[in-house]
């Protein structure tokens, strides 16, 4: 398989740590090009830089993004429209309405999609979701606590500090927790979501969960999800990732998707429903 051509749109910490070397290294992706809003720092990404996001669009077949949800909502429906596959961050955007737009644009313009899910693509957790749906599961507890609101860390963009955790690391838990036990059809919030978050989620056939998330807690990052059923239980935590391996085979997986055509099941319908139960937990929450 020929390397797919990907196009970067961004050009902050995140992309320069993972999307850019990850997309360049390849075998199965080559990065092609970088729009970003700051053309000085898309020229350390090793790329050709383009001012015009249309030009970036004529070098590639597929976009990686690596931007605000509010940014990257408005760029991927023009994205679409031009015919280009996505490679999409979580959250899918920083609202349900910008959600549903790159949904609706997606599916109009027929391209593939996949989320940047990234603990779905570890061994581990995959090996974890097998075990859990095994167990005949009726409950789970979900955990993610960091520090990543502290004024010491890199990820304190301003987005992540007006919005806070549930729409930053919920996406994560919600999606894992919706994936071990079925399709969550409600949710209760409680608490702030720029202190202690907590969520009980319930899915389809009774099963319930519950899901804690913080940003502004001191030390290491502390996240992990038990799985609790008839037959068993399952838990992994985050020492089953490791991005040296996760990203090289999300990339490997986006391109299969972007030369096959066929729809991923982490595509951006399935980003769209986690915003969806994001929105409804925000919803419910104290400032």
């Amino acid at each position: 398989m020929d390397p797919v051509p990907v196009g970067l749109v961004g050009a902050g910490p995140w992309a320069a740590r993972m999307h850019a070397p990850v997309l360049a290294a390849g075998p199965h992706t080559r990065l092609a090009g970088v729009w970003a809003r700051r053309p000085e720092a898309a020229a350390e990404l090793g790329a050709p830089v383009f001012t015009r996001l249309e030009d970036l669009f004529e070098v590639c077949e597929a976009v990686a993004f690596a931007v605000p949800p509010a940014v990257q909502a408005e760029l991927a429906v023009r994205a679409a429209r031009a015919g280009k596959a996505l490679l999409l961050e979580k959250p899918l955007a920083a609202d349900l309405d910008g959600a549903e737009r790159v949904a609706a644009a997606v599916a109009e313009a027929g391209v593939p999609s996949q989320m940047v899910f990234s603990w779905r693509y570890a061994k581990g957790v995959r090996e974890f979701l097998a075990e859990a749906r095994a167990c005949e599961p009726f409950g789970a507890q979900a955990r993610y606590v960091s520090g990543s609101l502290r004024p010491e860390s890199p990820f304190a963009t301003p987005w992540r500090l007006a919005r806070g955790a549930v729409l930053d690391i919920g996406p994560h838990m919600i999606d894992l927790v919706d994936a071990a036990l079925g399709r969550v059809v409600d949710v209760r919030a409680r608490g702030s979501v720029l202190g202690w978050a907590g969520l009980l989620l319930e899915h389809e056939g009774g099963a319930l969960s519950e899901v804690s998330l913080c940003m502004s807690a001191p030390g290491e990052r502390d996240a992990a999800v038990t799985v609790y059923g008839e037959r068993g239980r399952a838990h992994v935590d985050h020492t089953a990732l490791g991005d040296d391996v996760v990203f090289p085979a999300m990339a490997a997986e986006f391109a299969a998707t972007v030369r096959s055509g066929a729809p991923h099941p982490l595509d951006a319908a399935r980003g769209l429903h986690v915003q969806r139960l994001i929105a409804a937990a925000e919803a419910q929450f104290t400032a």
